[in-house]
């Protein structure tokens, strides 16, 4: 069995799928004003653009986005990539439900077949490149 651990990473307030969605346009985009954002946001949803000034503030302020300002526009950007974020998301699942064991989520995915076969392989293909990168 792995060793378990806790992760000492910050713990940010959880997404919602609004939220989600606003960050996926600027993780997609890179540095994005307002009015990018909503460009891309108000295709699916009916918002004002003040609602996605409102999220992109909460965002910062939760920790997810940064801002600099470009003459009278703020270009917001992400604090880290969508990949960590959900590599940590994960750990914290990782250490609430499975004791701070990776074998045990894994194991558990694989006997709810939670991953197909392609995934499986994947994986497999990709720890063992992990394993010889590091001998």
């Amino acid at each position: 069995m792995t060793s378990r651990r806790s992760s000492a990473a910050p713990v940010k307030a959880p997404l919602t799928d609004l939220e989600n969605e606003v960050m996926r346009v600027v993780w997609d985009a890179g540095p994005c004003s307002v009015e990018a954002v909503y460009d891309v946001v108000s295709r699916n949803r009916d918002l004002k653009e003040t609602t996605v000034r409102t999220l992109l503030r909460r965002l910062e302020q939760k920790g997810y986005l940064r801002h600099e300002v470009d003459g009278r526009a703020y270009l917001y950007r992400a604090t880290e990539p969508s990949r960590s974020l959900a590599a940590r998301a994960v750990r914290q699942i990782i250490d609430r439900l499975c004791q701070g064991s990776v074998e045990e989520l894994v194991s558990g995915m694989v006997e709810a077949k939670a991953l197909s076969k392609d995934e499986l392989s994947r994986l497999e293909e990709f720890a063992r490149a992990r394993r010889k990168g590091s001998k």
